[in-house]
């Protein structure tokens, strides 16, 4: 057997890192890479698009809390990758992202197709790094997803010079290193408690971190021991279950809702793995006067309304176990804002038998929740269906209900869909998109139909970016330039030798998601939806007013 090359160390750097899926796309500068990836255990998928790719890598990398990586060649290949690699960073997901490039002979004179990669996906990168020196590769592979799975998890950036990856290198991958738990201090550990103590109407605000770290079933014994109400975050769905007399849902919206309620009379947040970008603090805390206790893994990140009476960092099982031994509040009664839970299930429940068209997205959701198993997973889009996925939505288990929130980034579902489908190929999968969201990677249903990943597209069909007209009434009183028109989706579907579907009445949307869910291969559903409601929310929301 010859001497390696650098493409093919670097390939089994990323096998020695349990890299299962590499997505994107093959081209003149990453051919040494491609050709190392067609002798290995690694699945290379192609995809259509780059953005697409990065997509993928970054909800495999949410679901799985192992980076996603992704592939592409230099100049226009790469900037293709950048949404989905900033959309991975912000919402705290592992990637690692490694594009082609010149030769380093080239780099120093204006050449076709380079840019400055390095420089230009520094800012949406926890690290980067160009390999020039053959001998550096395994240490470079070993930091990058080092870096990416380090918390908090992030994307990470490797350029290859196309001469450098042809090079000779006799090189092996590094080992390993086992990263230990950190635990909290116990000074923090008894402040919190005596806080937790003391609170008259505490609530806890669970972020996208206790996902992450596995705690929910912690978080979930803490609320339940010490009878405190749980909200959490876009992110933080399934932190409890929402089943639980504890869970008061989902916070996050723009426009005040009940849940806000509950924290305008909290005498005591509890944020547990919440992170500022999920939830800005200056909505639930605009004074910046509350009293805060900050249960994370790392420490607290600067903000005026964000500033907390103890912070507590280490595991975050650890240290909710730990509080609980330490906490007494006996002879507490259950906080008035528990009270507000029936409130709100009411709210969800009583578009249950709605029987509008086109159809109101309340519904659309409430229905989809019904043909949803616990543990079945919906990859939300970015539009108008968004809001009311994340309010409507609820999820039973972690990472059962995948939401952009840290970048928001259109065109997320249906490649993350598929990644999903490849992470979970036992459970039903369901990407949930406005049409504006759809058109923007609908390509990748045939990667999806190709790589044999059979998952449902909803489309929420309105002919138009629905969520900016929304906002354009609220601030103008008139919409502007959000109109367009579709193509018929159902012929779209079977054109890709996919099962398309269009729902005619309310009572068509329950037996046509499970005829689909049930198809071998993607399906498209087309349903038009009433977004006339996302005015009638809007004035709801401002004449709220607060009685738990």
């Amino acid at each position: 057997m010859g001497e390696s090359n650098v493409a093919e160390v670097l390939v089994q750097c990323l096998e020695n890192e349990e890299v299962e899926y590499v997505f994107g796309l093959p081209g003149e500068e990453n051919l040494d890479i491609l050709e190392a990836l067609r002798n290995s255990s690694i699945q290379f998928i192609t995809t259509r698009h780059e953005q697409g790719a990065a997509f993928m890598a970054d909800v495999y990398g949410r679901l799985t809390g192992k980076a996603g990586v992704c592939l592409s060649t230099l100049g226009p290949g790469a900037t293709n990758l950048m949404t989905g690699v900033a959309d991975a960073n912000l919402d705290s997901a592992p990637l690692v992202a490694i594009t082609g490039q010149v030769g380093t002979d080239r780099m120093h004179i204006e050449s076709h197709q380079y840019l400055d990669l390095v420089a230009l996906f520094a800012p949406i990168t926890k690290w980067n790094a160009r390999i020039v020196r053959p001998d550096n590769t395994p240490e470079v592979i070993r930091k990058a997803f080092k870096v990416a799975q380090s918390e908090k998890p992030g994307a990470v950036h490797i350029d290859l010079p196309e001469n450098i990856a042809a090079m000779s290198f006799d090189g092996k991958p590094l080992r390993q290193d086992n990263r230990e738990k950190t635990y909290a201090s116990t000074r923090s550990l008894n402040a919190a408690a005596a806080a937790i103590s003391k609170a008259k109407n505490p609530i806890i605000l669970a972020g996208n971190g206790v996902i992450r770290s596995c705690a929910s079933e912690s978080l979930t014994e803490f609320a339940t021991r010490l009878d405190i109400p749980v909200a959490n975050t876009f992110m933080g769905k399934g932190a409890i279950p929402y089943t639980h007399p504890m869970s008061l849902w989902t916070i996050g919206l723009q426009q005040r809702d009940l849940i806000s309620c509950a924290f305008d009379e909290a005498d005591l947040v509890i944020a547990v793995g919440y992170d500022l970008i999920e939830y800005s603090p200056k909505k639930w805390n605009p004074e910046g006067d509350k009293q805060i206790i900050h249960i994370d893994e790392g420490r607290a990140e600067i903000d005026s309304s964000y500033i907390p009476l103890v912070e507590v960092f280490g595991d975050i099982s650890d240290s909710l176990d730990d509080i609980v031994k330490r906490c007494d509040r006996s002879g507490k009664k259950t906080p008035a804002a528990v009270n507000l839970r029936s409130q709100i299930r009411e709210n969800y429940e009583q578009y249950a038998n709605d029987a509008g068209f086109p159809i109101k997205p309340q519904k659309i959701i409430y229905d989809l929740r019904q043909v949803m198993a616990p543990e079945d997973i919906v990859i939300s889009d970015v539009g108008a269906h968004k809001m009311w996925m994340a309010r409507h939505y609820h999820s039973d288990c972690p990472n059962t209900c995948i939401i952009s929130n840290g970048f928001a980034a259109m065109g997320i579902a249906i490649p993350g869909a598929m990644a999903a489908k490849l992470v979970h190929p036992e459970r039903k999968v369901v990407a949930v998109t406005g049409d504006g969201g759809f058109m923007m990677n609908c390509q990748e249903l045939e990667t999806a139909l190709r790589v044999k990943t059979p998952f449902v597209t909803l489309i929420f069909n309105d002919n138009g970016y629905g969520l900016i007209e929304w906002k354009q009434i609220n601030q103008f009183g008139h919409s502007t330039s959000t109109d367009f028109g579709n193509p018929d989706f159902v012929k779209f579907a079977e054109s890709m030798g996919l099962k398309g579907y269009r729902v005619e009445s309310a009572a068509d949307l329950i037996p046509t998601l499970q005829k689909a869910l049930a198809d071998n291969v993607p399906s498209v559903i087309d349903c038009p939806v009433d977004y006339e409601e996302n005015l009638r929310f809007s004035q709801t929301a401002g004449d709220l007013s607060c009685k738990i």
